[in-house]
């Protein structure tokens, strides 16, 4: 994959995921500006990575707000001239069946996992259309594609995501953007733990029950997908547009008994 020298905004980009994508951009040779709300994380994380010579930039920012999205790409291009790639990737998920989902709950999820791409794409494509290329990667989930018990707002949320990649392709691919998706299936990150918060059984145990239903036998690791989105921004993916990368082990190849 060849990322030296492209500069590249990484949203929810300090933790879990986004953390392990900030630091793989930035190690191999991209200019990073990674956004999220987690000031101390993002601040520590990029002194960081620039004190071993590397080049991240931390702007805080709620990718739901569009001032914040607005704010961050006009630093990507005031301090290295363009924005080559974005990676869409705050997220966040509630455990709750729709009967207890509440307007609020809705507008929290959805403001989040939906109205942040959609702000992501409105004020990434025009930049993009000036400089005649671009890529936006956007952070899916197999929760898309099967029905997880106390998540429909959070399938349904994702699933969206990838209609509105899929919709942008027939906009704006003719401009010169790609666009495309990552699905990630069971990925070791503090929002998964998080989600095991009030269980009975401790993670640990959770996580290797998960894992021996794997067909990989193993719960995915962060890197996993940091190093498949890496390609997908890379040119050496130039002719990949409108797919959605499933990273979940072979779960969807499991039957359903």
């Amino acid at each position: 994959m060849h990322l030296k020298d492209k500069v590249i905004l990484i949203t929810g980009g300090t933790s879990g995921i986004g953390e392990a994508c900030t630091e793989l951009f930035a190690r191999h040779g991209a200019q990073v500006v990674t956004m999220s709300i987690q000031q101390e994380a993002g601040e520590a994380l990029a002194r960081r990575l620039t004190d071993e010579g590397l080049t991240c930039l931390f702007q805080y920012g709620d990718t739901s707000q569009e001032a914040d999205v607005q704010g961050a790409m006009e630093l990507a291009v005031q301090k290295f001239g363009r924005l080559d790639c974005v990676h869409a990737n705050a997220g966040v998920l509630r455990n709750q069946k729709i009967t207890d989902v509440t307007v609020d709950d809705f507008h929290a999820t959805i403001n989040v996992n939906l109205l942040g791409p959609v702000l992501v794409a409105k004020h990434a494509v025009p930049i993009m259309r000036r400089q005649g290329r671009g890529v936006i990667c956007f952070t899916t989930s197999v929760a898309a594609d099967i029905g997880f018990p106390a998540h429909g707002l959070y399938c349904a949320s994702k699933a969206a995501v990838v209609a509105l990649m899929r919709s942008l392709v027939t906009d704006h691919s003719p401009e010169g953007v790609r666009f495309v998706a990552v699905s990630p299936g069971t990925i070791d990150t503090p929002m998964l733990a998080a989600s095991c918060a009030g269980w009975d059984t401790p993670k640990e145990v959770l996580y290797a029950e998960v894992a021996k239903k794997l067909p990989v036998q193993r719960m995915g690791q962060p890197l996993d997908v940091a190093q498949a989105v890496a390609f997908l921004l890379s040119d050496d993916a130039g002719f990949i547009n409108g797919s959605v990368i499933h990273l979940e082990g072979g779960t969807l190849c499991l039957p359903p008994w």
